[in-house]
């Protein structure tokens, strides 16, 4: 009996995961006065709400019958931008198995449109009020059916075919859908409040009119099979009424009275803001600046009453503000008062001969046992001693929560991501063992996010200065360096990939001009950008160095005799000598729980 209990419970579950949507991606994106905020389902039927709350500054999407991964589920702030998004925030909806909820903390009141793309849903959201009006965006599409809208029109949609929808539908302003059952009447001088009692009972619901309706003038009509919701929106215009909806019960109003109500509302919460009893807290920060931090919780401050301090010598803010307000600015400090990502950065510098490199396996990954991802575009190359930009420039104002990868071949630089390497260091030293290259350095760094790391190596060699003629001439040495500058700039994506920003620097030492002068010195110089996932490999080839030998022998005095002499040596046998150097670079992140970021490593 137990066991057919639990298996009924089981079936009854399904259709709550089995067939929910999910949430893959958040996107957030400034383009100008427009800013997107992009979410990536993985089908396209999901429904989607939009709420907007005018006294917090705020609106919230409501994604039905939805699942998210944790590490798509976070918190964005987004204050940096000038935008009027200043945080964004995923959590899953209170007292609901499958529902999701995205919450845009605002600047100001501004308005929004929500388009369709396939399994996209895009908020579009100005960033000044009138943006809309001014052509910015051409088309965009409602979120409960797939209606084309005009620049500054928003068609109201009512959620479902029930009375409080419908009635939800018509309080609102600008353009509607209209879906009520299809009524025809026809009517000479009634009074308005009459004709409004027709049509509640013709459609089902409750109606409530004040006194001040029934002293407006007569009117007739001649309506036929026109859905009831228009109907009722139409007299509402005729007559300059206003309607609130209470569940099922609808009360309509003049619009003088309306607004006097409005007034007096307003009035009386600004006073009831104004006796709100205040309380005072002290919040210690581990880890985000403070100074930063005050910036942001001064947008949501009580106006004239909420204050901030700070307390340097326990790097604490005092805050002062209703209990309501303090609950919010809680939420917000836990959200960013996060450890900052410090990423470890293993570096191999190997130089190889140029056969030796070949059998690496780096082009296509197979004798080294590794994973190639592919090559990894940069931002630009280096060829020689000239800067080439890349073509994938950055996106500007964006994050994702999703990696990218794209394809370019870079000339004269060869950048490729590994997933991982599971045998390179015995690999590298049997290279060594065997005299086919050597190992130049094996630096180990830990950085902050965002926060450059810099790894040196350092050739010298001395050279002759002579000061002086004659019998009070004197010989002095002074050395010149050749050096192998690496820096190495991580920044850490939401989703916890890495991008890099690598600078490297090769110089070495060519001929002398003449004896004991001081060599001259070649650079080579790259300066790229990469995107890396967290514990994957960046490969870097393509600098090369060259030394060439000329080896000959024969019998002392006799091999040097003009025109005779080559019949007591050995030919000139000069060799070239083609050498090249290869960089590992593995970046980890250690403390990706502490700084709030998924595990991809």
């Amino acid at each position: 009996m137990k066991k057919g209990f639990f298996r009924f419970l089981f079936f009854l579950s399904l259709p709550f995961t089995l067939f929910a949507a999910e949430l893959q991606m958040i996107e957030f994106q400034q383009k100008g006065e427009i800013t997107q905020l992009i979410l990536t389902l993985d089908r396209a039927d999901v429904k989607v709400s939009k709420f907007a709350i005018i006294e917090d500054k705020q609106i919230i999407l409501e994604l039905s019958d939805t699942l998210a991964k944790e590490r798509v589920i976070r918190a964005f702030d987004t204050s940096e931008f000038s935008g009027s998004v200043v945080f964004v925030t995923a959590y899953k909806k209170p007292n609901s198995k499958n529902d999701l909820r995205i919450a845009l903390q605002l600047r100001d009141n501004v308005r929004s449109i929500i388009e369709r793309d396939e399994n996209r849903i895009i908020l579009n959201i100005e960033n000044r009020f009138g943006v809309f009006s001014q052509a910015k965006i051409s088309s965009g599409e409602s979120f409960e059916d797939k209606v084309k809208l005009g620049i500054s029109d928003e068609v109201h949609v009512p959620k479902s075919e029930t009375i409080e929808d419908i009635l939800e539908n018509l309080t609102l302003s600008g353009r509607k859908k209209y879906v009520g059952k299809k009524i025809s009447f026809n009517v000479k001088d009634l009074k308005v409040d009459d004709i409004l009692k027709m049509i509640a009972e013709a459609s089902g619901f409750n109606i409530i009119i004040t006194k001040d309706i029934k002293e407006l003038p007569p009117l007739t009509l001649n309506l036929t099979n026109i859905p009831w919701d228009q109907a009722l929106d139409t007299i509402l215009g005729i007559n300059k009424l206003v309607a609130k909806k209470n569940g099922a019960i609808l009360l309509i109003d003049t619009l003088a009275n309306a607004t006097r109500d409005k007034k007096l509302e307003v009035e009386a919460r600004k006073l009831a803001l104004k006796e709100e009893r205040l309380v005072t807290k002290i919040f210690p920060i581990s880890y985000a600046p403070t100074k930063d931090l005050i910036k942001i919780l001064n947008e949501y401050l009580t106006p004239k009453r909420g204050r901030i301090s700070e307390d340097i010598r326990t790097n604490s803010l005092i805050i002062k503000d209703t209990p309501k307000v303090m609950e919010k600015l809680k939420k917000i400090i836990e959200t960013l008062d996060t450890q900052t990502p410090q990423v470890l950065i293993e570096t191999k510098i190997v130089e190889v001969s140029e056969d030796h490199s070949k059998q690496l396996g780096l082009e296509k990954g197979i004798n080294f046992g590794y994973d190639p991802i592919g090559s990894v575009s940069g931002d630009r190359s280096v060829v020689g001693d000239e800067i080439i930009p890349g073509t994938n420039a950055g996106p500007g104002f964006s994050f994702s929560s999703a990696s990218i990868f794209n394809t370019m071949t870079m000339l004269g630089l060869s950048i490729t991501q590994y997933d991982r390497l599971t045998n390179l260091d015995f690999q590298l030293q049997l290279m060594e063992n065997e005299s086919k290259g050597k190992i130049i350095s094996t630096p180990k760094v830990i950085t902050q996010n965002k926060k450059t790391a810099k790894i040196n190596t350092i050739d010298t060699t001395s050279y002759a200065v002579q000061t002086g003629t004659g019998d009070d001439a004197t010989v002095t040495y002074e050395e010149t360096e050749a050096k192998l500058t690496l820096e190495v700039t991580p920044q850490v994506t939401n989703e916890g990939s890495i991008i890099l920003d690598i600078k490297m620097l090769k110089e070495q030492f060519s001929v002398r001009p003449f004896p004991n002068a001081p060599p001259n010195k070649q650079s080579r110089e790259i300066d790229t950008s990469v995107l890396v996932e967290n514990g994957a490999t960046i490969v870097i080839g393509g600098i090369y160095s060259y030394e060439f030998k000329e080896n000959h022998s024969g019998i002392p005095v006799l091999k040097d005799i003009p025109i005779i002499g080559w019949l007591f040596r050995t030919p000139y046998n000069p060799t070239t000598n083609k050498r090249e150097m290869i960089i590992f670079l593995t970046p980890r992140i250690i403390n990706q729980e502490e700084a709030g970021l998924s595990d991809q490593g």
